[in-house]
């Protein structure tokens, strides 16, 4: 599609020897004769490029890169002068303009500018695109802290998506060292549930003799050690979730308990 530019010079015959010459080589342009009357023209046009002069009555240059560039930061400015100074072109540059040109300057000069900012802002479109992509990629191979390289897992994370906020038991399955505890500190964090406790018990690691209660607690003098009442893990986990690492290590007797 066609570059829209807009042409903002004093003088009528710079003016119209841009117009024409941008004209020529594809470009659709307007102008405006000083900064005032360019701002108005931007509230009403979509411009990718504007070409600026620096001196001219009413409103300047610099006044009117200060201005639409609050105004409208994403555009191309590119300001000239034929009272140019090193320092004149640092403080556009500064102000937020892209490039600077000095007066008097060749045709060829201005569309050589122009097309190193065309493919400056295709750079930049091409970027936000791999960035989108990039990050659609992360989104649906990642989950929290846990990154993965498979569908396989693109598909857990779906799952813990899914079952997150359902209050319900769930079974993680997989070979010891595959994420397990992982995936279950994800279901918690990403629930209603996680500004509760996230309770983990390593169901192998517990003396068989201590396991009920331990899980369940007990009541002050239940048996002989018991000299106080002692809250069970369920317990301790109302409100959040409780993770049963190695439940199959569980006697099946224990097992029949918790159901």
């Amino acid at each position: 599609s066609q570059q829209h530019v807009l042409v903002i010079d004093d003088e009528k015959n710079m003016r119209h020897m841009l117009k024409t010459l941008l004209s020529k080589s594809g470009y659709v342009v307007e102008s405006a004769a000083d900064g005032a009357g360019a701002l108005e023209l931007m509230r009403t046009s979509n411009f990718s490029f504007i070409l600026c002069d620096i001196k001219m009555p009413h409103m300047d240059g610099m006044t009117f890169l200060k201005k639409a560039k609050k105004k409208y930061p994403e555009k191309t400015y590119i300001m000239m002068s034929a009272y140019g100074t090193v320092e004149t072109a640092l403080e556009a540059m500064k102000e937020g303009a892209y490039d600077y040109i000095s007066k008097p300057f060749k045709t060829d000069e201005v569309l050589l500018t122009l097309k190193k900012a065309e493919e400056r802002e295709r750079l930049k479109e091409e970027n936000l695109r791999l960035k989108t992509r990039i990050s659609k990629i992360e989104q649906k191979y990642s989950f929290g802290n846990i990154i993965a390289r498979s569908e396989a897992m693109a598909r857990v994370f779906d799952l813990v998506r899914k079952v997150a906020d359902h209050k319900t038991t769930v079974l993680i399955t997989g070979e010891s060292g595959t994420g397990k505890e992982l995936i279950a500190r994800a279901i918690h964090s990403n629930g209603h549930r996680a500004s509760g406790p996230l309770v983990n018990i390593n169901c192998g690691g517990i003396p068989e003799n201590l396991l009920e209660s331990e899980l369940f607690g007990y009541k002050k003098g239940a048996f002989t050690d018991a000299v106080r009442d002692k809250p069970g893990r369920f317990q301790e986990a109302d409100g959040g979730t409780i993770f049963l690492d190695e439940i199959g290590e569980l006697p099946l007797s224990l097992q029949v308990k918790l159901l």
